[in-house]
């Protein structure tokens, strides 16, 4: 017997082990191969509706309440009149119908799964006369369905129609009239009438008028971007200033836009057919659990061998994992952070590399006032004022920066005596007599203003760090210029610092889209150990699934559209609160609070799961082997085995319920920065 009771044990042992190991190489492939595993899936019809295996609320409350009854025919029965039990077979098996359909479906096909055991025990019950204790397995069964469901629910959530912020309606220009036309309508060969605070509509080129445009949802430019006649702009992207005729290139379907949300599509599947941890680990012990059954059935009967699959941990761990993922997901949305996706919890702790998009996520959408240059005898702080006077009425991001400076010196500035707003990026105001025009290098230019060659240098250097340069001029003189940095977001370092403090963090990246200098400086300015600059959005995906062939688990943080198919390859992807709706609609994790500062405590909600899950499934397989120990050392049928499981999930379920959280305490935050391992 001591014999059997190592041999089972080591049966045991083995399949827990082939979990641990078939567990990390699925993590470490999760994403290179998705492609392949829906397809297969799609081709595996009775595959597909295990891994679709969520029920509806609706039904599976019905089935619940068939349980119940049955559970009360078959106490009736126990302790009344015996025959009453058999009333409980038919609500029994009317409520486990589903189980038993794809039973059947399986064996067909010569295969076996976790719901093989449970319907075989079901009927094992039955026909042993145990009616009692195969009520109470279906119904902790279909418990386990309804809280199943409940984690799961959210898990496939629907990519965001990108068209859902367009206008319903465009303005055509046609014989030189604009005439308002449905959006579907617009065909390329259009010519188009996009006014500020207008979303372009269309992928296509500017034949006339200069506008100050947002792209950074969608190109990765950390500033607005003025373009004009003959410059290629985007669908999705938004008309911050100016007036702008477009001709169109590309139109529905065909927009860079659009052609973004069908490369995620392809993989809208993917995210509902990942089984969850406790899952995959009970699948792996269907065949040890069988074979042993199968050793239990000429040794000591039919009641023993039936027992022995009753022991099988799958309800309990579907039972406890779902109460305990629910616990820690609602633990994490209390603290500001979403998390979407319930492998995410688990997938976080084996993730090895961060990568970060620059702006909108290391950087704020609103830049801030940096040299103010003064080429005249005007003052630094009068030239603020002229700009501050001309923009105040404004509300891009860079007059809010002139206006935000301009308050933090107590810059007087107030009503303009005449403005006026001329197409492009500036704008001309009288103040005491003087004509005052603020703008681009561009706008000078249009206006006939003279710029010097050093003034050129100036706006050349700006260009190429990633800043913006608005130049002020005084009655056709240029007088000074005022410099716009993107504005690193306050919490940025401080962050990262603490991220790669971390145990299980060995490299950091900046991917961007922005220009090389003002990538490689942010890099330095936060200690990212590498970057990428000028990296369109499919470029980003290629990247990390290079990353990835390389062997690293990536983290990706993003909040633009750009950023989409690059959060769809990564393994774990995170998204801020008010990013693009199709950044956090992809993304499997939404911090709450329009920062990065809650990234830290998310990895160490992750490990505190893991750690919690990893208890659990010891406290639910060792009262499994234990109870199969039992079978084969005393011949225990399954009335000792109901009491057995019954204490190892209630035990389960309470450790579920009130095993407390990691929680960071503040005298023990200076530790982090020198016990980076938080296991």
């Amino acid at each position: 017997m001591i014999i059997n009771l190592i041999i089972l044990s080591g049966v045991f042992g083995i399949g827990y082990q082939n979990w641990r190991e078939q567990k990390q190489l699925h993590n470490r492939k999760l994403i290179l191969k998705q492609k392949q595993y829906t397809k297969h899936l799609k081709e595996n019809k009775v595959e597909e509706k295990l891994a679709n295996s969520s029920v509806s609320k609706k039904r599976t409350t019905k089935d619940l309440t068939y349980t119940s009854i049955a559970i009360g025919f078959a106490s009736i029965g126990y302790l009344v009149y015996p025959p009453l039990s058999w009333l409980a077979a038919p609500f029994m098996l009317f409520a486990v119908r589903r189980k038993i359909y794809i039973t059947w479906e399986l064996l067909k096909k010569g295969k076996i799964d976790v719901e093989t055991l449970s319907t075989m025990t079901i009927l094992g019950a039955i026909a042993g006369q145990h009616l009692f204790i195969g009520s109470l397995l279906a119904f902790v069964s279909t418990l386990g369905d309804i809280l199943t469901s409940r984690v799961l629910r959210d898990s496939h959530h629907q990519l965001v129609d990108i068209y859902q912020d367009m206008p319903k309606k465009v303005w055509l220009l046609k014989d030189n009239i604009e005439i308002s036309v449905p959006l579907f309508e617009i065909h390329a060969g259009d010519i188009l009438v996009v006014s500020a605070g207008e979303l372009i509509p269309a992928d296509g080129q500017i034949v006339w008028g200069v506008a100050g445009i947002d792209e950074h949802r969608f190109t990765g430019e950390s500033m607005p971007v003025e373009k004009g006649q003959g410059d290629k702009v985007f669908a999705m992207t938004i008309v911050l200033s100016g007036k702008i005729h477009l001709l169109v290139e590309k139109a529905g379907a065909e927009t860079n836009a659009t052609k973004i949300v069908e490369v995620l599509n392809q993989t809208a599947d993917y995210k509902s057919l990942t089984v969850l941890q406790f899952e995959s680990f009970s699948r792996q012990l269907v065949k040890p659990t069988l074979m042993t059954g199968l050793i239990a059935l000429p040794l000591f009967g039919f009641e023993s061998a039936v027992a022995v699959l009753f022991v099988h941990p799958k309800e309990r761990l579907k039972i406890a994992g779902s109460l305990s993922l629910s616990r820690y997901l609602k633990q994490s949305m209390d603290e500001g952070i979403l998390i979407k996706d319930g492998r995410s919890l688990d997938l976080l702790s084996q993730v090895d590399t961060l990568i970060f998009d620059k702006t909108g996520t290391l950087t704020e959408e609103q830049p801030h006032v940096g040299h103010i240059y003064s080429f005249s005898e005007y003052t630094e702080n009068e030239i603020l004022q002229f700009a501050a006077i001309a923009e105040h009425k404004q509300t891009h991001p860079l007059a809010r920066a002139i206006l935000q400076e301009a308050k933090q010196r107590d810059t007087t500035f107030y009503e303009p005596e005449h403005s006026e707003y001329r197409l492009g990026y500036g704008v001309k105001v009288v103040i005491k007599e003087k004509i005052i025009t603020i703008g681009s290098y561009r706008f000078m230019t249009s206006e006939n203003i003279d710029i010097p060659e050093s003034v050129k240098y100036t706006q050349e250097t700006a260009r190429q760090q990633g800043h913006s340069l608005i130049m002020i001029a005084v009655d056709k003189q240029l007088v000074g210029a005022i410099e716009l940095l993107p504005t690193i977001r306050p919490e940025a370092k401080a962050t990262i610092r603490k991220l790669k403090q971390l145990a299980q963090i060995k490299k950091t990246y900046i991917i961007s889209g922005d220009a090389e200098t003002p990538t490689a400086h942010l890099a330095k300015e936060l200690d990212v150990d590498h970057y990428f600059a000028h990296t369109l959005p499919q470029q980003k995906a290629e990247i990390i699934e290079k990353l990835q062939q390389e062997g690293h688990f990536i983290c990706y943080i993003g909040d633009g559209i750009n950023d989409a198919i690059a959060m769809k390859q990564a393994q774990v992807s995170i998204s801020l609160n008010g990013a693009s709706q199709l950044a956090t609609d992809t993304a499997q994790i939404l911090l709450l609070d329009q920062g990065i500062q809650h990234l830290s405590r998310l990895f160490e909600l992750a490990q505190g799961f893991n750690h919690h899950m990893n208890v659990q499934q010891a406290m639910i397989l060792v009262p499994s082997i234990f109870g199969i120990s039992t079978i084969f050392l005393t011949g225990a049928g399954m009335s000792g085995m109901m009491v057995l499981t019954m204490l190892s999930l209630s035990t389960s379920i309470g450790y579920s319920l009130y095993a407390g959280y990691p929680v960071v305490k503040n005298d023990k935050k200076q530790q982090l920065d020198h016990k980076p391992n938080l296991q």
